[in-house]
């Protein structure tokens, strides 16, 4: 899902480039107003995890891989705002470090994953936590968003590859989504697991049970 450079058009990784940067400037707005002194160690912790976690890919069929996205993970036990930060962070440094995605488009993976994935997966699993207000409903809810975070963001990344005439909407659609609806189901039982530890760690920790809490 990492794009690489020359695979977007000039307006099209221009705008990914604008609504990255707006999107992340509400997010450090946001996250200042909404931090806790305990979350500023907690962020560089989840980072690190995110960062170390996507070097390890799993099987998923046909010679093809994945790998852990973390955005719902992170932005339930963070907050969604301050979770894209941590996943933008993860990017940078994966582009400028180990050349994965190209640097004129970093923009547009940085909207596909850290807001896209990140922001619309939490947005799912506020809508069924609501729906499911229960322990096991908080497990479903995570396990669902997780999933629909990794499709959300390979279907953004596919609607930028048509736009810029890279490969037809109807092909590139299909194999990204296809491919990362397989992938999903790996990222939600990593999310679903990792979640559940902290929960029964310290569950005074998880963003989402306290935004519940004060909903």
């Amino acid at each position: 899902m990492h794009i690489p450079d020359g695979f977007l058009s000039p307006p099209v990784w221009g705008s990914g480039w604008a609504a990255a940067a707006a999107f992340l400037g509400w997010g450090v707005h946001k996250t200042r107003q909404l931090l806790q002194e305990k979350m500023v160690p907690l962020m560089g912790v989840m980072c690190a995890f995110i960062f170390a976690a996507q070097m390890l890919n799993f099987p998923i069929m046909g010679g093809t891989s994945g790998h852990l996205l973390g955005g719902v993970l992170a932005a339930v036990l963070l907050g969604p705002w301050a979770a894209s930060l941590v996943l933008a962070c993860v990017l940078v440094i994966q582009c400028l470090v180990f050349q994965d995605g190209g640097l004129f488009v970093l923009g547009a993976n940085i909207f596909n994953m850290a807001v896209m994935g990140t922001l619309g997966g939490y947005g799912l699993f506020r809508i069924l936590f609501r729906l499911m207000p229960s322990s096991r409903g908080f497990t479903a809810a995570v396990a669902v968003a997780a999933w629909f975070s990794v499709v959300l963001a390979s279907a953004s990344c596919a609607i930028e590859l048509a736009l810029s005439g890279t490969a037809r909407f109807g092909a590139v659609f299909a194999a990204m989504v296809g491919v990362h609806a397989l992938i999903g189901i790996g990222e939600a039982f990593i999310t679903m697991l990792v979640v559940e530890f902290v929960v029964k760690a310290r569950p005074d920790l998880v963003y989402g049970l306290r935004a519940k809490n004060l909903s």
